[in-house]
């Protein structure tokens, strides 16, 4: 016989679904993906307000850099809202008469 009795067992599978559900949330792609454009976005903005006159040259007088992070930090931040605007929905509870249902054979 086990020690745990089937109250215990169902009280652990719905705290390890919480678990699942906070854990699919906090590594939502669109967070991933957002936060990742937003940084390079930054470094790659930076490069552009600091590039010289040799390396416009280099591009055409096209600051490259600063329209392509420009271009990064808007993509990231619409992932970000998306992410805001759109989450990923909750479990929807059981009904009280399914969690003390007996079980099926």
């Amino acid at each position: 016989m086990s020690d745990y009795s089937e109250n215990d067992v169902q009280r652990e599978v719905s705290e390890l679904e919480k678990q699942s559900t906070t854990a699919a949330r906090l590594f939502d792609i669109r967070r991933i993906i957002g936060g990742l454009f937003v940084i390079y976005g930054v470094i790659v903005t930076i490069a552009g307000i600091t590039a010289s006159d040799a390396d416009l040259a280099k591009a055409g007088d096209i600051n490259i850099n600063l329209w392509t992070g420009l271009g990064m930090l808007a993509l990231g931040l619409f992932f970000l809202a998306w992410l805001w605007l759109r989450p990923l929905p909750a479990p929807a509870p059981e009904s009280p008469a399914e969690e003390h249902a007996p079980p099926k054979d």
